[in-house]
């Protein structure tokens, strides 16, 4: 059987002895639709290569070839093709464990046309994680080719499908990776396990081109405070009993306490992998000293420019040309090599030793064993290591509707809302619509259009709320021009409904009907009134040469016969006038009344009045005892 199995490989040579790794299976729902007889959920293993839809779901119905049951060989060659008709479900290919690699069983079915592949296990156990071949053990020019996810199931679930679909019934599936990642806040926080070596074969080649594809967008995540991003390197340690042997001497440092493999697998040529740690140590200085900073995305622009002007095969992979792209980004080498400290000394080094502690899992994390990959939110990426893939894993940490807008880019967009505005709300004059793609398909979610908030359930309806909303679409109300007028349902204020102006019925939104004041006989109706019905309004004139009052609905002349007279108007006139005469005779009575009473008071207490006796003299103080 030529599978490989993700699995801790605990020494390159004989480096670690004993290594005991926690290595976890990462999973992702699979849920059943149809047939009735096996509805329910269940688990399947994440392969460790093709792009899983983090985020996202995706629904297919399930065929198991009659031929060619392992998928080891071309479909094409029998002449069977799994492409879904217009209209017609994305097609799952199931297939049999054995015989071959995952990878060339995915790549098979990709070919066919198949938008996934699950694998049934061959035997009961747990489930576990399909993962690419080694390099050196097949022709892989096809691994960075596969796009489709590829899924574990076990025995028993595989043999339950096969008997469904032998009976002639419909299996529907959907696969489910919404929760394959945590997302518990607004940041993502993710760790990127790399290696300096550049010289590893295919692999290395497709980690050096994610880097420098993933760059742009690490550090525009980075630098808005989207994400917290954290490099790691992996190191073994020599066992005591080889610290003198020649491997150990050749691939650690600081006495056989950091160790890497040799990157050409010969100690005698090249470099070796003591020089691959130094290297690895060098980046994770460098990661520290621009976090510390304040620009941890200078990581991204260091890797890039070492690998490009300081390559193995040019033998500038050294500490020369390192201190040159270090100074270029205007970094302190001496603080660097302060970091670094003395490969040679036997000490341990604190930045190598929190990597090693890094690399064993605690929680919902597994031990680190696959190099390169990614940890975001504290659970382990598989798939591919390309652009799309890893922002599209990135962007599932977000919750839902509050992923930056750089997870809305072309390379992972669903472009869901460009058929039939993906079944949402849309205002077509106004090119409003609450659609919106994301990485995990369309949302139908109201939209802010210039400020002003839009509300609703974003499938039948939103109308905009708050202030200045009538400058957007008139609010979602009413609003008509005609006769040279222009009337509105719209109150441009906080108020979330709409209600026809006067002059106008109806609900306010679709319609405002004008109101005949004539007929309804609301306005102009004293006898001399001639009443016109207008558009929201209403014209009211009087026979002869009476003045319409549109205040009191009346009409008024010179002639004392027509509803109010001349002569009456002068009879207020004159009451009025007299009222306040009146009114100022009694106020300035009243006042000197007051005044009379005070003064009458001040001067009793100066000199007797003649109605008073005589006060008596012992009544009278003088001064005296």
């Amino acid at each position: 059987m030529r599978e490989k199995l993700a699995t801790f490989v605990c020494v390159w040579f004989f480096l670690c002895g004993g290594c005991v790794g926690r290595f976890v299976v990462e999973k992702n729902s699979l849920k059943v639709t149809s047939p009735d007889s096996l509805k329910n959920v269940y688990e399947c293993a994440i392969g460790n290569f093709g792009v899983p839809q983090y985020g996202g779901t995706l629904v297919g119905t399930v065929i198991y070839p009659k031929a060619n049951q392992k998928g080891c060989k071309s479909f094409d060659d029998h002449d069977i093709s799994f492409k879904s008709k217009p209209g017609g479900f994305p097609i799952f290919l199931l297939v049999d464990r054995g015989d071959c690699y995952f990878t060339l069983k995915a790549w098979n079915a990709q070919n066919a046309g198949g938008a996934a592949i699950l694998v049934a296990d061959d035997r009961i156990e747990p489930l576990i994680t399909m993962d690419a071949p080694e390099e050196d053990d097949a022709q892989s020019d096809y691994l960075q080719k596969i796009n489709i996810p590829a899924a574990l199931i076990s025995k028993s679930f595989g043999d339950s499908i096969k008997k469904a679909l032998s009976s002639g019934e419909m299996v529907t599936i959907n696969l489910d990776w919404r929760e394959s990642l945590p997302h518990p806040d607004d940041r993502v926080e993710y760790e990127f396990w790399t290696n300096s070596n550049d010289e590893c074969g295919p692999k290395c080649d497709s980690q050096i081109e994610f880097v420098k594809s993933f760059k742009g967008a690490a550090q525009i995540l980075e630098k808005n405070g989207y994400t917290q991003f954290t490099p790691h390197y992996i190191t073994w340690y020599c066992p005591e009993a080889f610290l003198l042997s020649r491997q150990c001497k050749s691939q650690c440092i600081n006495h056989g306490r950091y160790c890497a493999p040799d990157p050409e697998q010969d100690f005698t040529i090249g470099y070796d992998g003591k020089d691959v740690v130094v290297q690895n140590l060098r980046q994770a200085c460098l990661f520290k000293a621009a976090n510390e900073s304040g620009k941890p995305w200078l990581w991204w622009d260091y890797v890039t420019d070492f690998e490009i002007r300081c390559p193995m095969r040019e033998k500038k992979y050294n500490k020369e040309c390192a201190d040159q792209v270090i100074k270029s980004l205007g970094i302190d080498v001496k603080q660097i090599d302060k970091c670094i400290g003395d490969p040679n000394a036997d000490v341990d080094n604190p930045v190598l030793k929190a990597e090693q502690e890094a690399q064993i899992g605690s929680g919902s994390r597994g031990d680190v064993t696959i190099l390169p990959t990614l940890v975001v939110n504290n659970r382990q990426y598989r798939g591919k290591l390309e652009k799309s893939a890893i922002l599209k894993a990135i962007c599932s940490g977000f919750k839902e509707t509050t992923e930056p807008s750089i997870c809305l880019t072309e390379d992972i967009e669903t472009n869901e809302c460009l058929e039939n505005n993906g079944g949402c709300w849309q205002d077509q004059a106004a090119n409003i619509t609450a659609c919106r793609d994301t990485f995990r398909g369309r949302v139908c979610e109201c939209p802010i259009v210039q400020g002003v908030k839009f509300v609703g359930d974003g499938y039948t309806n939103c109308r905009a709320s708050g202030a200045l909303r009538c400058a957007i679409n008139n609010g979602g109300c009413w609003k008509k021009n005609q006769d040279g007028r222009s009337y509105s349902a719209c109150i441009d204020d906080h108020s979330k409904g709409c209600k026809c102006p006067p002059g106008f019925k109806g609900d306010g939104m679709k319609t405002c009907e004008d109101i005949d004041e004539c007929k309804e006989k609301l306005a102009c109706q004293c006898p001399q009134c001639k009443c016109k019905n207008t558009w929201g309004s209403y014209e009211c004139s009087c026979s002869g040469s009476l003045l319409y009052m549109r205040e009191h609905d009346t009409c008024i002349g010179k002639d004392a016969n027509t509803g109010l007279s001349g002569g009456f108007i002068w009879f207020i006139v004159l009451g009025l006038a007299a009222a306040g005469v009146g009114g100022y005779a009694i106020y300035k009575y009243r006042i000197r009344s007051y005044m009379d009473s005070e003064i009458r008071a001040i001067m009793a207490q100066y000199m007797p009045l003649d109605n008073q006796g005589e006060v008596p003299n012992h009544m009278v103080s003088h001064g005296g005892v």
